[in-house]
């Protein structure tokens, strides 16, 4: 098999390296390393989130495999993995994961022309920023057993209840939402999405702040909000099906690989000029044989990232769900391992955070702290691997 690109494709990723390199000159000092923390916690790091989107959008690449008459070019989804690819090394901004990477392949998928012709252009050109509405107090990984009320009452949806766990929801534009239209139905039946502006009348927002004071996390509470019909996003009832296709989407980027390769380059930096004990770490055998395997898993993670991509180009936006599950679950534990393996190598140096004798400026501390969320984080490592052992290895279900 022949991984490597095409010379139009090679030529294509030159011009993402080009425009990334240089639009990051002009990160504040806020933005920092990336992530979604840089992006929602500081007023300074979302401006420049709303800055590169819009950029991108005038250049026509946040969505270019989809439909021109949506705000797309046709352009083959192997385009998008390799522009995801570059964006994600230089840690940049200006895609919002919700909108793009999620709730526009659900439209996508389920929305009528209307609904496509509204609410997609305004995604492509960056203009508006979405979040979640999905988890809440007693569905998080259990996402079936969620208890938002949707009612219909006329031309209207009447909605009340609590999601939690919602990213960003305080500097959203919009919120798709996952809620339950026949309350005498249980679990995965009786679900609808729904599209609202989180400003809408009866929305509440607390936030939910890291023990550092960081700002991520939301609770929602909706008290008889009213979501006009011509909202609900596929038919009645039938919202569990394109949750599913949107819990696809999620997890099937290529993104967290290219953030585990920038790092390894850091770590390959530090090992080959940082000595201990009179010699380079990179001539420790234990160094290189952790430094191995996380190249080697990087390399394996790339091929499941760019298989999918291969899967979506022949077979549409819908795709077996263990190939999304497979992906996802090695990139977490992955990013776990380049966190364990990190910190490792660093010794001492790697507890290290704001000093200048902290490694990578300090961020292997984050890294560590973060990576087990990452595991839990769109489905825990146990769901996936039911997902692959059911739907791709057909083996029965527990009863």
């Amino acid at each position: 098999m022949d991984f490597r690109l095409t010379e139009k494709q090679e030529a294509l990723k030159q011009q993402f390296e080009d425009f990334f390199k240089e639009i990051m000159k002009e990160a504040p000092p806020e933005y920092g390393r990336g992530g979604l923390e840089a992006i929602y916690d500081t007023e300074e790091g979302f401006q420049f989130h709303k800055y590169v989107a819009k950029k991108l959008g005038e250049k026509g690449w946040i969505a270019r495999p989809w439909p021109k008459k949506y705000g797309g070019q046709d352009a083959p989804i192997i385009e998008q993995l390799i522009f995801n690819e570059v964006r994600e090394k230089h840690r940049a901004p200006g895609i919002d994961n919700f909108g793009v990477g999620m709730f526009a392949p659900t439209l996508l998928l389920g929305a009528t022309e209307e609904q496509k012709e509204r609410l997609l252009p305004p995604i492509a050109k960056g203009e508006v920023i979405y979040c979640q509405g999905w988890s809440e107090p007693n569905a998080g990984s259990d996402l079936a057993s969620l208890q938002t009320k949707a009612i219909r009452d006329g031309d209207h949806y009447v909605i009340n209840g609590q999601k939690i766990w919602t990213t960003g929801a305080h500097r959203a534009d919009c919120m798709f939402l996952l809620a339950r239209t026949d309350p005498n139905e249980k679990r995965h039946k009786g679900l609808s999405v729904f599209h609202l502006p989180v400003n809408l009348p009866g929305i509440e927002m607390r936030p939910i702040k890291y023990m550092d004071n960081k700002h991520l996390y939301n609770e929602v509470f909706f008290t008889d909000v009213r979501v006009p019909a011509s909202d609900r996003i596929g038919e009645e009832n039938d919202g569990w099906r394109l949750t599913r296709d949107t819990m696809n989407f999620e997890r099937s980027g290529v993104g967290k690989y290219a953030q585990c390769e920038s790092v390894l380059n850091e770590l390959i930096s530090f090992v080959k000029n940082t000595k201990r004990d009179g010699k380079f770490l990179s001539e420790d055998p234990v160094v290189r044989q952790k430094i191995a395997r996380l190249f080697i898993d990087l390399q394996c993670g790339y091929m499941l990232a760019y298989k999918i991509g291969w899967m979506q180009d022949k077979a549409g936006l819908s795709f077996a769900a263990s190939a999304a599950s497979e992906s996802k679950v090695f990139g977490t534990e992955l990013i776990q391992r380049f966190a364990n393996y990190g910190t490792e190598i660093m010794g001492l140096y790697g507890q290290l955070e704001k000093s200048k004798w902290a490694p990578m400026e300090g961020s292997m501390v984050e890294d560590y702290q973060f990576c087990v969320g990452s595991n839990i984080a769109a489905g825990t490592s146990e769901i996936q691997r039911n997902l692959i052992a059911w739907v791709g290895l057909e083996l029965p279900r527990f009863k």
